[in-house]
């Protein structure tokens, strides 16, 4: 696969990466781990380099299952996670608020580095802006973990645009990971432009609006009652028929280009600019290669403006988050 630089410090990564939260969290029912293993190391022979996982996704269980996973593969993968969460130490299935104390910060790294069966941690992102602790504090933080040799770059997760540049002024910020895809452009307004001007790399999830942009889900659709999307104003049967101009339109683009709305989709943000790279989650090996396949598909100028000109006159339904995780971003 082709790969693609994140940010000005030098990290190469394959143009679209995986997100592996779905393999144990937030969208039952979840795969054996055997199976999730062979399906990893398959994705890394079908050329993707970078990996995304964090303690929070289970907990603990997703940066487990990746550490086992690739270890094979140490030297030759990027794995990012996250830390920003106080989990209760029993392994229980909820977080308890954010925490971005330094020292809490330093102790997350200790942990992933165990589990992910690593000596540095690629990308380290902090998940979700706290705020209760100085932006300064916690790029200071990773800052000691760099110098250390225990992380290698840093990352921030749905931080607004002057939270980015706070930090980067302490510790440059590598890269972005944010929602991001035809039916959430929210970021084009002031936060690509402010990663475009401080050379950040930009790693958009949901890039397939966690599986709607693929044209598989309807008002027909039943999730299990445990996921996560049953909690999402946007899935609401209202929304989803509403919102199905969407993906009308990526079928249309589709045909004419002889591929699928979700290459169409994921071609489209790799479209945007050239350090962008989504990181749409999966567990089957031949949606993986269904989306691999964006990477060389070619969107002309003229496809791009006739996407942008017809989805500039739909309007999105629904709100991209329950209210309790809507207050976590874009602080």
């Amino acid at each position: 696969m082709k790969t693609r630089k994140l940010g000005k410090n030098g990290l190469e990564v394959s143009a679209l990466g995986l997100g592996c939260m779905g393999m144990t969290f937030s969208f039952p029912p979840f795969p054996e781990k055997k199976e999730m293993i062979t399906f990893l190391r398959k994705a890394v022979e079908m050329g993707v380099t970078f990996f995304d996982t964090a303690e929070v996704y289970g907990p603990y269980n997703n940066e487990e299952l990746v550490g086992e996973a690739l270890e094979p593969f140490k030297g030759k993968v990027v794995i990012a996670t996250k830390f920003g969460f106080d989990l209760d130490p029993a392994g229980g299935p909820q977080w308890k608020g954010l925490n971005s104390k330094p020292k809490h910060i330093k102790e997350v790294a200790e942990a992933s580095l165990r589990r992910l069966r690593l000596e540095t941690i690629d990308l380290f992102y902090q998940h979700r802006v706290d705020p209760d602790v100085p932006i300064e504090d916690v790029a200071g933080a990773v800052s000691d973990l760099i110098k250390e040799g225990k992380v290698r770059h840093f990352g921030m997760s749905e931080a607004g645009a002057q939270t980015i540049r706070r930090a980067n002024a302490v510790q440059p910020v590598t890269a972005l990971q944010s929602e991001y895809s035809l039916w959430w452009r929210e970021p084009e307004k002031e936060i690509i432009p402010t990663l475009e001007e401080l050379g950040i790399g930009f790693v958009p999830f949901s890039p397939l609006g966690k599986g709607f942009l693929t044209g598989k889900i309807d008002t027909n659709t039943k999730f299990e009652s445990t996921d996560f999307r049953n909690t999402v104003p946007r899935f609401s049967k209202e929304n989803i028929q509403a919102n199905q101009a969407m993906v009308e339109l990526l079928t249309r683009i589709s045909v004419e280009k002889n591929s699928t709305p979700a290459r169409v989709a994921l071609s489209w943000l790799l479209a945007q600019k050239p350090w962008i790279v989504p990181i749409p989650g999966t567990r089957k090996i031949e949606r993986l290669a269904e989306n691999i396949g964006a990477a060389d598909l070619v969107l002309t100028a003229e496809d791009l403006r006739e996407i942008d000109d017809a989805a500039s006159k739909i309007q999105v339904l629904g709100a991209r988050y329950p209210d309790s995780a809507a207050r976590l971003v874009g602080k």
